[in-house]
């Protein structure tokens, strides 16, 4: 497993990049498909926050933890992950049989020219684009909750229509499809 300890707005020491390495590393222990670890600390103000992003075959795990400590939002970060490790492996027991995907995201940073041309109201900031993968809709919500996102764009599988699942208010989800 390769694992990038990055730094923002502080300077990593020697000390602080290996205990950040060995947290993630002991998450190897839960699922031995890592295939890589990026981890992201850095202080705003009076919080000092970690983010710790894995790529499990093709699937992403991210979370993010602050504190007033950087060891022990480190901490913090690196249980939070184990505990979305642990209920990705109990959905994917409970749906053997089935594939399971992540469209991986790639962002796109360049404006467009609607982007310059647009000077009133709100406008597109920042555009992504990834692979949409069959899913269905159960394997779509599991994705969306380990990334921790309030919305999800997968390809359905039984239709193979692009859907889109997202998070309601009453905890509940829904289901976007395009009428035929």
């Amino acid at each position: 497993m390769q694992i990038t300890v990055t730094g923002r707005n502080l300077e990593i020491t020697e000390a602080l990049r290996r205990y950040a390495e060995e947290k993630v590393a002991r998450l190897q222990k839960f699922v031995d498909q890592i295939a890589s670890a990026h981890v992201i600390l850095l202080i705003e103000k009076y919080r000092q926050i970690a983010e710790v992003t894995l790529r499990v075959r093709d699937l992403t795990i991210r979370g993010e933890e602050s504190s007033d400590d950087l060891y022990c939002a480190i901490d913090l970060v690196a249980d939070k992950i184990e505990r979305q490790i642990l209920r990705y492996k109990g959905k994917i027991i409970g749906h053997s049989g089935r594939s399971s995907g992540r469209a991986r995201a790639r962002d796109e940073t360049s404006p467009t020219e609607a982007e310059l041309l647009s000077e009133d109201g709100p406008r597109i900031v920042k555009t992504k684009r990834f692979a949409v993968k069959p899913l269905s809709p159960d394997e779509a919500a599991l994705h969306m909750n380990l990334l921790g996102h309030n919305f999800f764009v997968f390809r359905n599988a039984d239709t193979q229509e692009v859907n889109v699942l997202y998070r309601r208010r009453d905890g509940n989800y829904g289901l976007i499809e395009p009428q035929s």
